[in-house]
């Protein structure tokens, strides 16, 4: 059995799988069934190599002596000979001398060309514990190791007008830089971290989302929804789908669109994707509510039953939720033929299920139109306020009411508040994960247009089939509550986005922020400096408020605050790991500045 070239703990140059760069690595282990090494990068990753993907220091260190071993004078020298005005270098042969040194150079600058590339690969690396703060993690894109680079190609363009090394040579420097960069773009878009418990987990989300809601509109559909009797009942199958009311979603969905194409509103820019560009967003989804409204209320003029969409729910759910399903499909489909810089670094997997949900493609779009950011906020946001109207109308129709209920007007009030809050401020969800991280697939398009509209106006619905009576200083109490938390989530958020604008604004002097290596700066006073999130903390706040008008007789109009905790700390945690990625070291500082997540002195 043949002995292990590398002993155990010894620190060797290791190949990145799937790249042609090296890195610094340390031997913890040696396999002597399968001969691979586990190494151990300086992030702390481990991973298995084969004997051919590791090289001693030392191999690196002989080439770069071998390349730097001409003298520089002899060098500059025999330059500026050749170079000279009564010799020109063109038609003339080389002598063995110059030939050699020209091999040197280009040795020189193919091992110079590794350093750099070394050097600038360690710093998208953490580094080991105990190194200086400086080293602290830069991540950026591909594009930005291309935009180190070129300078480097503009010097050595520059220097070839004074030397004899061919333009053929020139040419291939540059292929050589070309190749590394898309290798490295390459490399650096593939997903490797699954989450929502990879291809299994996801696979089962895919039913079990559409399973939940409809199974939370039947609870509420009964005369007791307590937990004793569930699972509801389950209707007859060919009463779920109806023609009609699919053709009622679709007019909604394109109406919609119609409003979000009008030439009105400003044209903002997001941020920079990793191919350098900058999309253009149309803000107008202010303007798109405000044209609802007033479609809305011409149908109610002319004695339109808007609550309709009362009597046919369940049926509504379905058709929204067919129509994500094939909006999904269409969304997997042609991202299949997307650029790979345009694919979305959560969702490039390779592994279908799971890019079908998480989303494949991170900007689809059919010309200037973009089909997440449309989703985001216009059909279902906009639709969670007009079914919470129609459960207010269904409620005085049912019970025979001439006004509707204190608790009723609660719920529509919050939320309500919350959704023209979301479209007064369209232009900061440029900044979220939704927009710049996740792709778009069945994820965003069954949460955007089915898990908003029908879950979120849980509370109307359960009001409507269970009305619940409150006096008036509990419901000055309530709004009270939802008052503070509003107020956290719009001024931590204002904080946020006023800073990511212009950190250099007199205004904001009074903030103190902790320094990046991506040019950005964590907050650490104000609202920032409370919590790590404090508009998750507003929004739970919020939410609580929006289920207490519902009474404390049954659990299932707390579903959504239950599920919104989740789901934001879930977020959290997925928040925490991507700036742990792009901030390094910094981000450790605010943590031990700001330990607390969410809740104060809790998590």
């Amino acid at each position: 059995m043949p002995n292990p070239r590398f002993a155990d703990g010894e620190v060797v140059m290791g190949r990145w799988p799937g790249s042609v760069l090296y890195y610094e690595v340390q031997v913890t282990s040696y396999d002597d069934v399968s001969h691979l090494y586990t190494v151990k990068y300086k992030d702390g990753t481990e991973l298995q190599l084969k004997e051919s993907d590791i090289r001693s220091q030392s191999s690196f260190k002989h080439r770069k002596s071998q390349s730097s071993s001409s003298s520089p004078s002899r060098r500059s020298t025999s330059r500026s000979r050749s170079r000279s005005p009564g010799r020109p270098g063109r038609g003339r042969r080389r002598s063995s001398s110059q030939r050699r040194e020209h091999k040197d150079d280009k040795k020189k600058t193919v091992q110079e060309t590794n350093l750099a590339l070394l050097k600038l690969s360690e710093n998208n690396t953490r580094r080991y514990n105990g190194e200086p703060d400086s080293t602290e993690r830069n991540d950026t894109s591909c594009i930005s190791l291309e935009q180190k680079l070129k300078p480097d190609l503009e010097i050595e363009r520059v220097l070839e007008q004074y030397s004899l090394h061919p333009r053929k040579e020139e040419k291939k420097r540059e292929e050589l830089y070309s190749e590394i960069i898309k290798t490295a773009e390459k490399a650096a878009s593939k997903t490797k971290e699954l989450e929502f418990g990879g291809r299994i987990g996801t696979f089962m989300l895919i039913f079990f989302l559409p399973a939940a809601v409809f199974y939370l509109l039947l609870m509420c559909k009964q005369d007791d929804p307590s937990l004793m009797n569930f699972p509801p009942p389950l209707p007859a199958l060919e009463s779920l789908w109806e023609a009609r009311v699919f053709g009622v979603f679709l007019l909604w969905f394109f109406l919609q669109v119609l409003f979000s194409l009008l030439p009105i509103g400003k044209v903002v820019e997001g941020l920079t994707l990793s191919n350098g560009r900058k999309l253009q967003y149309r803000i107008n989804g202010f303007y798109a509510f405000i044209l609802t409204a007033a479609a809305i209320g011409t149908l109610l003029y002319f004695q339109f039953e808007l609550h309709y969409l009362y009597d046919h729910f369940m049926q509504f759910a379905v058709a929204a939720a067919a129509f994500s399903l094939v909006l999904s499909i269409y969304l997997y489909i042609r991202s299949l033929k997307a650029p790979e810089e345009e694919l979305a670094p959560g969702g490039n997997s390779g592994h279908f299920i799971y890019d079908f949900f998480t989303g494949h493609e991170l900007n689809p779009r059919i010309g200037s139109f973009d089909l997440k950011y449309f989703c985001e906020l216009r059909p279902g946001l906009i639709g969670w306020v007009v079914i919470n109207l129609a459960m207010l109308l269904a409620e005085m129709k049912i019970h025979n009411q001439s006004m509707p209920s204190l608790s009723m007007i609660l719920v529509n009030s919050f939320q309500l508040l919350y959704v023209v809050d979301a479209l007064w401020n369209e232009e900061a969800i440029l900044t979220t994960m939704d927009i710049t991280h996740d792709g778009f697939g069945f994820m965003l398009a069954f949460g955007d247009l089915v898990w908003v509209p029908f879950v979120y106006s849980l509370q109307a619905f359960y009001l409507v089939g269970h009305p619940t009576a409150i006096s008036w200083p509990v419901a000055a109490a309530i709004t009270v509550l939802n008052g503070i938390g509003y107020y956290i989530f719009r001024s931590a958020n204002s904080q946020k986005n006023n800073f990511r604008r212009n950190p250099s604004d007199p205004k904001l002097a009074y903030l103190k922020f902790i320094p990046t290596a991506t040019g950005k700066g964590l907050l650490v006073t104000g609202w920032w400096g409370f919590v790590r999130h404090p508009n998750y903390l507003g929004d739970i706040i919020m939410a609580l408020a929006w289920s207490l008008p519902c009474g404390f007789t049954h659990i299932l109009p707390y579903f959504y605050v239950i599920y919104f905790i989740c789901l934001l700390v879930h977020r959290e945690a997925r928040d925490e790991h991507h700036c742990k990625q792009k901030y390094g070291l910094a981000w450790e500082r605010y943590c031990q500045r700001v330990p607390y997540r969410i809740f104060p002195y809790i998590y």
